[in-house]
């Protein structure tokens, strides 16, 4: 799916996405990435969620989000709390969704100027 770009003045917009893809500022992505508003896009050195440690989770601490979220692929998968303990011990929420929510999710609080990540899980 396409969407539309923003003018939202956010340097990183998920512009389209797909079961194998990610489409950040129109740069197609086909692994798994971390995206923030403002930093370079990420990638996130996971092609399975049986394949999810927290040290991938502990990734997003550099960051400082104030919210992080986990686009569990093409359908809605919750990670273990073990997985994300460091987060919630530094206060900062994780949502998981399917990666297509998760997209769409993070493009409006982005726009809203939000501190949001997105860990988009991209399976091979």
């Amino acid at each position: 799916m396409k969407l539309h770009q923003d003018s939202s003045g956010a340097l990183n917009t998920v512009t389209g996405y797909g079961a194998d893809y990610v489409e950040v500022n129109l740069e197609r992505h086909q692994g798994s990435i971390i995206v923030f508003p403002d930093s370079p896009v990420v990638p996130w050195p996971v092609s399975a969620f049986d394949a999810l440690t927290p040290e991938l989770f502990e990734m997003l601490l550099a960051l400082d989000p104030e919210v992080v979220l986990f686009g569990s692929g093409e359908r809605l998968r919750f990670p273990h709390p073990r997985m994300t303990a460091a987060l919630a011990a530094h206060r900062i929420g994780v949502d998981a969704m399917d990666l297509k929510a998760a997209c769409r999710t993070y493009n409006i609080l982005m726009a809203e100027g939000r501190r949001v990540a997105a860990a988009l899980l991209i399976e091979r």
